[in-house]
Parts: C-alpha cells; sequence; structure tokens
C-alpha cells in the first residue's frame, strides 16, 4: 500500500468519525419537533457532549502517550456511530443524553492516536496532514445533509441508520494500521525524551488555537442568521452562507499544507491569522452580497493553519505526540464551542452584529501568539521514512 493511499484511507475514516460531531446539533431541529423540546433543553445535549469531549480529549491524549493503542481508531469509530444510532430510539431525555455522551467520548477517543498515526504515515508530509484534517473537515460539513436524508419528515427512530459511516470507517482504517504496525512499534521504541518538548511554546500555540475556534464555531452558529440580517430575509441566503463557511475550509486546509511545503508554518499561519482579521470585519461590517466573499475569505483564511498547528503541537511536544494531537486537534474546538451560549445571550441582550464584533479580536490575538512563537525543529521520522512500505496491501 502506498503512502498516499493509507492517508487517503485515514482521511476518509476521519471524516465518518467527524460527521457524528456534526450530527449532534444536526439532530437538535428534529429533537425539538418530535419531543417538544425548548431550545434550552435541547441546547443542553449540545453542551453535555462538548463538556464531556472537553474533558475525554486530554485523558485519551496522554493515555495514547504511554501505550501504544492503534485499535483505539476502530473502537472509537464504532462507538462515535452506536451512540448517535441510539439516541433517537428512546424518550427519555436523560438516555439521550447518555448516548449523545457515548458518541461524544468515541469521537475524543479517536483524535489523539489518528493523529499520532497519520503523523507516522505521513512521514512528516505537511501536504498529506492537510489531506488528513480535510476529511474530518468534509465529514463535520456532511452531517446535517446525512441527518436531514435518514431523517427527513420522518421519525427519530430512524437514527439507527446513522451508524453506517462508522461501520465505513472501521473498514478503511483496519489496513491501514496493519500496514503501520512495525513503524509503529519502532516508533514506539524512538520516542524523543521529555527534556527536547517546548512546553512554553506549546501553551502559546494552544491558546492561539483556542481563539481560532471561538471565532470559527461563532461564526459557523450564527452566520445563517447573519446572512439574512444583511442581505435579506431568506433561507436560501443563509444557507449559501454557511456554505461557503465549510467549502472555503476545505479549499484552506489543503493550501496550508501546500505552503508549509514551501515557507515555514508559523509563517504561514501568521500570514493566515492576519487575513482573518480582515475578513471576519468585512463578514460582520460590509453590507450586500458582498459579505459572501468575507465568508469564503475568512474561512480560507481559518483553515489554512489547522493542519499545520496539529503538526507543530506534535513538534513542540514530540515525547507527547498523543497530548499534542488531542489538545490540537480535539479538546480546543470543544472549548470554542463551549462560548457559543455565551455569543446567543449577548445577541438576545444587544444585537447579532453588536455579539459578532468581538470575533475580529480572535484572530488578532491568534496572531499576536503566532509572533511570539518559533518555528520548532523538526524530529526526524526515521520509522516513518526507513520502515519498508507494503506495495501489495
Amino acid at each position: 500500500m502506498r503512502r498516499n493511499t493509507s492517508i487517503s484511507l485515514l482521511a476518509v475514516s476521519h471524516a465518518c468519525v467527524d460527521i457524528y460531531q456534526g450530527a449532534v446539533a444536526a439532530l437538535i431541529p428534529f429533537f425539538v419537533a418530535e419531543r417538544d423540546y425548548t431550545y434550552a433543553v435541547a441546547s443542553g445535549i449540545v453542551l453535555a457532549a462538548s463538556l464531556l469531549s472537553s474533558v475525554a480529549q486530554p485523558v485519551f491524549g496522554w493515555a495514547t502517550d504511554r501505550w501504544a493503542m492503534p485499535w483505539l481508531l476502530p473502537v472509537s469509530t464504532l462507538l462515535g456511530g452506536v451512540g448517535i444510532a441510539l439516541s433517537g430510539l428512546s424518550g427519555s431525555y436523560g438516555l439521550t443524553l447518555l448516548f449523545v455522551a457515548i458518541s461524544g467520548v468515541g469521537v475524543a477517543a479517536y483524535h489523539p492516536e489518528s493523529a499520532r498515526v497519520a503523523r507516522l504515515a505521513s512521514a512528516g508530509s505537511h501536504s498529506a496532514m492537510g489531506w488528513f484534517s480535510l476529511g474530518g473537515n468534509i465529514g463535520f460539513a456532511l452531517a446535517p445533509l446525512m441527518v436531514a436524508v435518514v431523517i427527513g419528515q420522518g421519525s427519530l427512530h430512524r437514527t439507527p441508520v446513522l451508524v453506517l459511516p462508522a461501520l465505513v470507517g472501521v473498514t478503511l482504517c483496519v489496513p491501514v494500521l496493519r500496514m503501520l504496525a512495525r513503524p509503529q512499534a519502532a516508533a514506539a521504541k524512538d520516542r524523543a525524551p521529555r527534556s527536547a518538548d517546548d512546553v512554553a511554546s506549546f501553551v502559546k500555540l494552544s491558546l492561539a488555537v483556542v481563539f481560532r475556534s471561538i471565532v470559527f464555531i461563532g461564526l459557523s452558529t450564527f452566520i445563517s442568521l447573519y446572512a439574512r440580517q444583511r442581505v435579506q430575509d431568506s433561507t436560501t441566503v443563509g444557507t449559501t452562507a454557511l456554505f461557503l463557511l465549510f467549502l472555503g475550509g476545505a479549499v484552506g486546509s489543503v493550501l496550508g499544507g501546500s505552503l508549509a511545503n514551501r515557507y515555514d508554518r508559523v509563517r504561514v499561519c501568521r500570514w493566515s491569522y492576519l487575513l482573518s482579521v480582515i475578513a471576519v470585519a468585512g463578514v460582520i461590517c460590509v453590507p450586500g452580497p458582498a459579505m459572501f466573499l468575507f465568508v469564503a475569505l475568512t474561512s480560507a483564511g481559518l483553515y489554512v493553519p489547522f493542519s499545520l498547528q496539529v503538526t507543530l503541537g506534535q513538534d513542540y511536544l514530540p515525547s507527547r505526540i498523543g497530548t499534542a494531537g488531542g489538545v490540537t486537534l480535539g479538546l480546543t474546538v470543544s472549548i470554542g464551542g463551549l462560548i457559543s451560549p455565551l455569543l446567543g445571550h449577548l445577541a438576545d441582550t444587544t444585537s447579532l452584529k453588536a455579539a459578532l464584533t468581538p470575533l475580529i479580536a480572535m484572530p488578532a490575538l491568534s496572531w499576536l501568539l503566532f509572533r511570539a512563537l518559533p518555528e520548532p525543529t523538526v524530529p526526524a521520522l526515521r520509522t516513518a521514512s526507513s520502515a519498508p512500505v507494503r506495495q501489495d496491501a
């Protein structure tokens, strides 16, 4: 199996897992319509999933740094799918929370180990890691479509069908793990010492990713409503704005890896966040259809650093790459989701524009933090480059 094939399989597997991150929010309108949940009760489902994921993510990162757990990829994928599949079968609010929480644990368990395995399979290629990250972004974006097709005008009792992406993800990641069995064993022996870690830089990077998460999750939550206010009162306008926000992310993920092959990662991230300041300001302040251009620029600007931040975190913490992957790829996304209720409260008490205006400062803070970050010395991935790669699998 060629290296690019293994990354492609991991990227699709990543999409199959992150579908369940987006599926929770996509199911909320159906819970409200079918079970007469209030918005506060329904939002509790999303909040519970985010809180649990925030706690579980670094725990699994710590565990994968201590023990090799490649089996965690198929198990966590299946867990993510089963939780969502069962969430619609019971009318009990408590059981619904439990099943959604189970799915959240599965998603949280997947990211640290998958980031480690993808880095090994990519042999340090920034472009390959960009494709891996792209898979997750596509999965998240496809979640509302998948839920709408499966549930549609029917009942929540159809949710067991939603387990199908998880089954596909398990099928795809197993052959990759078999191929990488020997390189993973060698990588465990060659783990970097704790003295090689740059904890201060990793903390700064994590804060930058948190600010990036706040602005992206904030916009993805409210951009549809805001577009309808700024352009015209049309559902199509809101859908178009949300689609552009996700589409730009797909472009940005791949572009980030390509740019990092020519320039260092820290410099590329600085440029991207500087562009994002202007783009987010344009989304909020520019009236009329021109805002759509700024939505696309915002998405690309925020997603160019996405995969680069994962590999930067792993290079700042070479002895704890599982923890680094869990924080940069998962934990900070969950933290960003916790801020959305605060923005909603601010919008209720003032206006939606006033609530979104502070988001302009978020990429500016990320830019300032990246100005204080060095480009780390990339550790030699001897096991990934020197280990033989099978060509017949």
